[in-house]
Formats: structure tokens, C-alpha cells, sequence
């Protein structure tokens, strides 16, 4: 497993939940890093990228309620989600390279990874 997502959860509306993704790539520092999530019958969606030189890009959705944030040295990628709400409920993916460089304008290095998933669910 190249990517490995944890911490979702089921949490109470307005609690706050920090998803990680750990890397097990070469070279993880130079790639960029997205979290997307897909909510039933919905398509998947970018909800926070970051770049390797870190700067951050958000969903109008969950600006100013989600932090995405990398540690190199640990190859990890987290997301941290505060006052979340039951329309954050999804599966959350961690990507790395290619598809969220794609998206945020930045270099892709031809490689494409993906996490498992993660659920998180929020009621009301």
C-alpha cells in the first residue's frame, strides 16, 4: 500500500475530526498532495491541495473550516476538519502526484496515487 489514510470517523455536527495519510513513495516531498471525497451518488471532488513547495488550495466548501498541511519528514499528509457538518459526510481520499498537480497548475512527475479511504460521517 503506497497511501495509507486514517482517522475518519463518525462525530457529532460542529466537532472536529484530523485525517493522515502516510506514504510509503519515493521522492513524497516533491509531489503535490490533494483530499478529495465523495459523497454517495456524488462525484469525487478536490476538497484541499497542497504543493510541495506548500501553498494550499481549498473547495469554496470548506474554506476557512479545513487545513490540509504535509510533514515531509514523515511523509505524511493530514487534513485537519473543524466544525464539521453532516454535508462533510463522504468517503475521503489522500492522492499525491498527478492528479492534484493537474488540478492546481503544478509539475506532475507521471505517477498517480491514490489512499484507500476513509469514512467519515457526521450527524446532525
Amino acid at each position: 500500500v503506497q497511501l495509507q489514510a486514517s482517522g475518519g470517523g463518525l462525530v457529532q455536527a460542529g466537532r472536529s475530526l484530523r485525517l493522515s495519510c502516510v506514504a510509503s513513495i519515493v521522492d513524497f516531498s516533491i509531489n503535490a498532495l490533494g483530499w478529495y471525497r465523495q459523497a454517495p451518488g456524488k462525484q469525487r471532488e478536490l476538497v484541499a491541495g497542497i504543493t510541495s513547495g506548500g501553498r494550499t488550495s481549498y473547495a469554496d466548501s470548506v474554506k476557512g473550516q479545513f487545513t490540509i498541511s504535509r510533514d515531509d519528514s514523515e511523509n505524511t499528509l493530514y487534513l485537519q476538519m473543524n466544525s464539521l457538518k453532516p454535508e462533510d459526510t463522504a468517503v475521503y481520499y489522500c492522492n499525491a502526484d498527478l492528479t492534484t498537480a493537474r488540478a492546481m497548475g503544478e509539475r506532475d512527475y507521471g505517477r498517480d496515487f491514490w489512499g484507500q479511504g476513509t469514512q467519515v460521517t457526521v450527524s446532525s
